[in-house]
């Protein structure tokens, strides 16, 4: 008898996805995260912390995979640089613009399924996980790199990227849920060697996905997103036909 691929594990039973964050990982997360919908393995439950919070949120919301690469693959540094004077480089008016106009519901209750994003509350110095009420705020939020965007406010308290504190983005996934988890790997200059932040996470019937060594993509490289997106379906769809040895998949 033949060893399960992650295909199988998948079609098991229903899965929950979360996808950590990553900077500008959202174009990995979104290639993908395209490969499943082509395959027809859809999540029923969403998590995630910054760029997987911006991906597993649009996805949850109700954009398919394949709008949310074309938005993603047609992003300029236009799109969203917007520098005004305050605690960050950018004001993120002009990303809150683009979410406006890229989600088709307003609210996390009016989500396909269920959805939980974590942001990093600035007064209180802890994750928050947001799971309802008003979803552009919550997902603007979450992507809001400390000195790269202001803070966000949501009910008068200021926010910012859910990967400060959340980086897996697994803080508001249920324990008993089954979850294929897409970790980024970081080679954030500002993460220390060895951090806790770094490793991959570990809970019961948990898959995760690795794909080591994808082109680093950032404001100033963004022309890197189109090889990231294409080098990550073509490994995903790869891995989905490997047989699985132990609880981390690798491609």
């Amino acid at each position: 008898m033949r060893p399960p691929t992650l295909r199988d594990w998948l079609r098991e039973a229903p899965f929950a996805l979360t996808m950590s964050s990553g900077f500008f990982g959202f174009f990995a997360h979104t290639g993908v995260l395209t490969v499943l919908e082509e395959e027809g393995l859809l999540p029923s439950r969403v998590s995630g912390s910054s760029a997987g919070a911006l991906v597993g949120g649009g996805w949850a919301s109700g954009v398919s995979a394949a709008k949310l690469a074309d938005t993603v693959l047609g992003l300029r540094r236009q799109s969203f640089w917007d520098p005004r004077i305050g605690p960050g480089l950018l004001h993120g008016q002009l990303f809150r613009a683009m979410l406006d106009g890229l989600l088709p519901v307003k609210t996390f209750e009016d989500c396909r399924v269920p959805l939980a994003v974590s942001v990093y509350d600035v007064l209180s110095r802890r994750v928050t996980v947001l799971t309802g009420g008003e979803l552009a705020p919550a997902l603007q939020a979450s992507c809001s790199v400390p000195f790269m965007f202001h803070p966000v406010w949501i009910d008068r308290r200021p926010y910012v990227d859910g990967g400060v504190g959340d980086r897996p983005g697994l803080a508001g996934m249920p324990a008993a849920e089954r979850v294929l988890f897409h970790h980024l790997a970081s080679r954030s200059p500002w993460r220390r060697r060895g951090s806790p932040s770094m490793e991959i996470p570990a809970r019961p019937n948990m898959k995760t996905l690795v794909l080591d060594a994808l082109p680093r993509v950032g404001p100033f490289r963004l022309p890197e997103g189109e090889r990231a997106f294409e080098a990550a379906r073509r490994r995903t769809r790869n891995v989905l036909s490997q047989p699985m040895v132990g609880e981390v998949i690798r491609g």
